[in-house]
């Protein structure tokens, strides 16, 4: 099949948005190439350029079709309006019964002739999320002014322009030249294909996949840094920015100065981040080394030298500041900061940050003999947590709040519990950090989290659709990693009771289940990420039992257990268990699991319970709930014996099993009732001649029902 291939070339593009307008791009091309069969095929993106490639069809192939049109007695104006939609003409139309048919031809046409059509359309709505004019009276618009387009089919030019009417389009024409580095290689070349285009990239210093780009700066900066005995802070996200920034990726070392070496490792890494992208290094023993990475976009004749001294200079001035701000944050106590958050507004409906931490240093201190904390210290922590936020030095890097707090905490000579919990009460951040793990930390990390969502859901500021715009959904989030990785055995609901009590929201506002409800499913979606079967969710969820996260994920992970198949050895096959096991056991919230019911315990027992429960739903439709004790002395048959005997076994089982939180011992009590319910079944006919037989065999299976609902509602397994 023929290649199709095209760059739009420009002046430098952001390196956040090239990623996404790459995508936006293929998929634009590919479904409006979609006539001419597009297989295969990937994007490009770099600072300069963005790129795709397809293998196409030669041409759209003819068709013919017919459409049925107005009624024959339709007015004329309806028969005007159907042809001019379809732009065809009277002389096309038969007739067919009572209507006007309408045959369509549609001509063969040439790959080529498409793409002319449809290229221009698509650049000018094109969805950068900025856009730029430059130059001229020109309306077409760019993220950064563009300089050329190749369009390319089977290496050869499809012509087309930007004009439209009277704008000529910046004079942009489609060809076959591209351009190279704009500094090793400046000056236009010809390509023929896509793997003509890499190649004669690459050898004009420019790698055109930005996959390569990341791999080689990250191998360099590796081999670098283990040259010198250290080690790269892990940083995904600046280098993907990094790999955006430059063509042709040359890593280079420099020297911090041995002045600002006392500085906080995390001072030093952000303002590198943020203000140079440098990237920060480790000496062996983890402490900070005196160097620095960052990535150039040229190979200096003399070996980067210049290069090095002039960001050293640019360093020296940026950590220059931090000192500043080190040095002027710790002439004041937190204490003394916590008066002035009076004066800064947290939200126009929930008070300033003042009266924030006044209901957290109460929430943080009740919140703590649950978790086993200690109260006054919980409080403390509490109340200096969003001192920071008026130090200098978070007012110049806001991704340092909650760090600084420990460290002026410490200066100030704070509990080194008080610091900790300053330092990390925001986390858990993503979802390769830690949830928090001290007592004290514990306690005012879920306070923080649990004011956020309960504050405001209280004023009805809900997370909509994909609108979060206070970040609740994180925060609920945050709240159950806190839980379960803490194996914290706690109720949700009443953590929100006391989070509503502590920060005094009106009583007659229903916002409680609310929130309530919000947590739960983001947990659920949280579980279903990690590949749990959403209809175990809901039969665990269903059952409404329980919101203490470890007792609930033990549910979950029994009910998963049961029904999942084994092999001849007795260990489990694929599927959900093992999912379960390293998406849940991993987090240490659940420790390990044996599958306790094999196959046929587990499907037969839960085919069972569904034939009992559709009886029961037929049959309580025409004389009510059969939800009495069944009579022993109306049991005509030995099965129906078994069976009350093994309800009234299991029974007991179940619910001694329960209140030791053994789930999956309860699931295993569960499984002895398939074979007296297989045999009841077989033998047993339930609706019987006979009125008081038929009810007292309606109310056995509705104790069936009953018991094994207990644990979770089968009633929504799948399958």
């Amino acid at each position: 099949m023929p290649e199709f291939f095209l760059e739009l070339f420009s002046e430098e593009i952001p390196a956040r948005m090239q990623a996404r307008a790459a995508s936006d791009l293929f998929h634009r091309v590919t479904e409006a190439l979609a006539p001419l069969a597009p297989t295969g095929g990937r994007s490009f993106f770099g600072p300069r350029r963005i790129a795709m490639v397809l293998e196409i069809a030669g041409a759209v192939a003819a068709a013919a079709s017919s459409e049925r049109g107005p009624r024959l007695t339709a007015p004329e104006q309806a028969l005007s309006g159907f042809l001019r939609k379809h732009n065809a003409a009277r002389d096309q139309l038969r007739q067919e019964g009572n209507f006007w048919i309408l045959e369509k031809i549609i001509q063969a046409e040439p790959a080529a002739e498409r793409i002319a059509l449809w290229m221009p359309i698509l650049l000018r709505q094109f969805p950068w999320p900025k856009s730029m004019r430059w130059g001229g009276t020109s309306t077409f618009t760019w993220v950064r002014p563009l300089r050329r387009v190749v369009c390319l089919v089977d290496g050869q030019v499809v012509p087309f322009d930007l004009r439209d009417g009277d704008d000529d389009g910046h004079g942009l024409v489609a060809s076959n030249l591209t351009e190279g580095h704009r500094f090793h290689a400046p000056g236009s070349m010809p390509v023929a294909s896509c793997a003509d285009w890499q190649a004669k990239l690459r050898d004009r210093r420019v790698l055109a996949d930005a996959d390569e780009r990341k791999r080689v700066i990250a191998d360099a900066l590796a081999q670098l840094a283990a040259s010198h005995d250290m080690t790269v802070v892990d940083d995904p996200g600046l280098l993907d920015e990094v790999a955006g920034l430059v063509e042709w990726p040359v890593v280079l070392l420099g020297r911090i100065e041995e002045a600002f070496m006392d500085l906080p490792p995390e001072v030093m890494q952000v303002s590198m981040r943020v203000n140079q992208r440098y990237f920060a290094l480790r000496s062996k023993n983890g402490s900070t080394a005196p160097l620095f990475a960052f990535v150039a976009n040229i190979e200096a004749t003399d070996g980067g030298a210049a290069i090095i001294a002039g960001n050293e200079r640019v360093l020296r001035a940026r950590f220059s500041d931090a000192r500043y701000f080190w040095d002027l944050d710790r002439k004041v106590t937190l204490q003394s900061l916590v008066p002035r958050l009076d004066a800064v507004t947290f939200h126009a409906k929930l008070g300033s940050q003042g009266e924030r931490v006044a209901r957290l240093m109460n929430l943080a201190e009740r919140l703590a003999p649950v978790i086993g904390a200690d109260a006054a210290l919980a409080r403390r922590a509490a109340e200096l947590c969003k001192a920071d936020l008026l130090t200098g030095m978070v007012g110049e890097f806001p991704e340092l709040q909650g760090v600084m707090g420990g460290y002026y905490a410490q200066h100030d000579n704070e509990d080194t519990s008080v610091a900790d919990a300053i330092r990390d009460h925001y986390g858990p951040k993503g979802p390769s950090e830690a949830a928090p793990s001290a007592p004290v930390t514990i306690a005012v990390a879920l306070a923080d989290k649990l004011d956020q969502l309960v504050g405001f859901f209280a004023i009805g500021e809900k997370p909509t659709g994909s609108g979060d715009p206070y970040a609740l959904r994180r925060a609920a989030l945050g709240i159950f990693r806190i839980i379960r990785e803490n194996e914290l055995p706690v109720s949700l609901q009443n953590l929100i009771k006391v989070a509503a009590e502590s920060s005094h929201w009106s009583s007659d506002k229903n916002f409680e289940q609310d929130v309530l409800d919000f947590l739960f499913e983001r947990i659920f979606i949280q579980l279903r990420a990690e590949g749990i079967r959403p209809d175990v969710l809901s039969t665990v969820a269903a059952s409404k039992v329980d919101d203490v996260i470890p007792r609930l994920l033990a549910r979950v992970r029994a009910v998963a257990s049961f029904l999942q198949p084994e092999d001849a050895t007795g260990k489990v096959e694929r599927g959900d268990l093992t999912i379960l096991l390293t998406g849940i056991a991993a987090h240490g919230a659940i420790g390990s699991v044996t599958a306790s019911t094999s196959l046929s315990a587990g499907s037969v027992l839960l085919s069972a319970y569904r034939r009992a429960a559709n009886i029961l739903r037929i049959e309580e439709k025409k004389d009510g709930p059969h939800d009495a004790a069944p009579n022993p002395t109306l049991f005509a048959e030995p099965e129906e014996v078994a069976l009350a005997l093994a309800l009234d076994q299991a029974a007991a089982t179940i619910d001694a099993r329960l209140a030791a939180e053994d789930y999956a011992g309860a699931m295993s009590a569960m499984a002895q009732l398939r074979t007296p319910l297989d045999a009841f079944f077989e033998q047993v006919t339930v609706n019987a001649p006979e009125p008081e037989l038929r009810r007292n065999r309606l109310r056995l299976l509705s104790r069936v029902r009953v018991t094994m609902d207990r644990v979770a509602d089968f009633s929504k397994i799948e399958g």
